[in-house]
């Protein structure tokens, strides 16, 4: 079972960027999709961005311009560089992991607060 850790969370000022970590266990990082999702106060969690074993990317049409997701095969990381953040960015942010007949797996989320 991969284990998944998220860091680089914390406070920020509107406008500012803070880029997202998720370090993960297994050998076979490569194969997996690799996806960012967030939870604010009183909300259902939801994606916010995936990146596929082959690249291929998807955001939420919230953060489509602000937000870049990548992944690093050698070093087993994805990221999530976030730019222009605005106070409803404000969430618990969790790192996802996902292949075919495995059930999906969850990091233990890291807070990011966007206020002045």
């Amino acid at each position: 079972q991969v284990q998944l850790v998220e860091s680089g969370g914390g406070l920020v000022q509107p406008g500012g960027s803070l880029r997202l970590s998720c370090a993960a266990s297994t050998s076979i990082f490569s194969i997996y999709t690799m996806g960012w999702y967030r939870r604010a106060p009183g909300e259902q969690r939801e994606l916010v961005a995936d990146i596929s074993s082959s690249g291929t990317t998807n955001y939420a049409d919230s953060v489509k311009g602000r937000f870049t997701i990548s992944r690093d095969n050698a070093k087993k990381t994805m990221y999530l560089q976030m730019n222009s953040l605005k106070p409803e960015d404000t969430a618990v942010y969790y790192c996802n992991a996902r292949r075919q007949l495995r059930a999906p797996t969850w990091g233990q989320g890291t807070q990011v607060t966007v206020s002045s």
